[in-house]
């Protein structure tokens, strides 16, 4: 496990761009649960890490849209916003098992917490004072692997 302080909005990118280059070629399946508290950095930390990968377009939270897609060249990735779901049945209507054939940004992961038993990563968006705490947490052998060698 790492904590990772996060002064400003500008380590938020940076922590999301080092998150880019530890992410497996083959990112198919990989899950990484984004945590924290309204506000806490969930949506900065996937824009962001979507911007480190290449996309240049707008980056909109999914809270209303339940699912965003983006399709890059070899690989798709999925951020999702669990927040107003009610139960893990609801993954169902958002076509869950075909959203696993990438890497799935996973927002509020609390209102489905079967799902933590299939993720590979956790980030934990703490508050603190007027910065943010960053708890990175290898849930799988992928994971793991991702924060091995990992130096603050």
């Amino acid at each position: 496990m790492l904590s990772i302080a996060l002064p400003d909005a500008a380590a938020t990118e940076s922590l999301a761009a080092r998150l880019v280059t530890v992410l497996p070629a083959d990112k198919s399946g990989l899950l990484m649960l984004l945590q924290g508290e309204l506000g806490a950095g969930k949506s900065t930390l996937a824009r962001a890490m979507l911007h480190s990968m290449g996309h240049s377009g707008p980056v909109p939270s999914p809270t209303y849209t339940l699912v965003e897609p983006y399709e890059f060249a070899d690989f798709s990735v999925y951020h999702i916003d669990l927040y107003r779901l009610s139960g893990i049945e609801e993954l169902d209507y958002l076509g869950w098992n075909d959203l696993r054939d990438g890497l799935v940004l996973l927002e509020w992961p609390e209102r489905a917490p079967e799902l933590v038993q299939q993720a590979d990563l956790s980030v934990k968006l703490d508050y603190d004072g007027p910065g943010r705490t960053a708890t990175l947490q290898g849930l799988s052998a992928r994971g793991a692997e991702m924060l091995d060698g990992w130096s603050t």
